[in-house]
């Protein structure tokens, strides 16, 4: 077994249409009610025409593709337990509509293994290859304790 299993240019993909379901129920779940994501009319007089997905749901995905990652690095046998330790530079270039298909594409690009730790470069395209967002992630890759017996 092996600390991370990762190497420098390992990349996983996440796609994901954004459904109008998916824009109430993040509302409903962190209490983001704003007028951009959930007031048809308010958003036809902006720049937008329209509403759009919150950024923090885009956050959401990119948490998918790390644990995506990381299930590939567990497939391939590691003794540790990653963790995130957040993002660095997380920007929302463009709008995402109901009914766009992300594409997250997670790319490991840097790796520190005195520290157990790797960065990883992120992009978010739309359905015609539009950058949406991007980021930087840091995992931890946190040592196993070995379990005692219990009496």
């Amino acid at each position: 077994m092996t600390v991370m299993q990762a190497n420098v240019g390992d990349s996983v993909r996440f796609s994901k249409t954004v459904g109008e379901s998916d824009i109430y129920l993040f509302a409903g779940l962190t209490g983001d009610l704003s007028q951009n994501h959930v007031d048809d009319e308010f958003m036809s007089h902006s720049i937008y025409g329209k509403r759009i997905a919150h950024g923090a749901l885009m956050v959401g995905f990119i948490s998918t593709a790390s644990t995506r990652m990381i299930e590939e690095s567990v497939r391939k046998g590691i003794d540790t337990t990653p963790v995130s330790l957040g993002y660095d530079g997380v920007r929302f270039l463009k709008p995402v509509y109901i009914n766009d298909t992300v594409t997250v594409t997670y790319t490991i690009s840097e790796i520190d293994e005195e520290r157990r730790r790797t960065l990883a470069n992120v992009d978010v395209t739309n359905q015609r290859g539009e950058l949406v967002a991007v980021g930087k992630h840091h995992l931890k890759w946190t040592p196993n304790v070995t379990k005692r017996p219990t009496s």
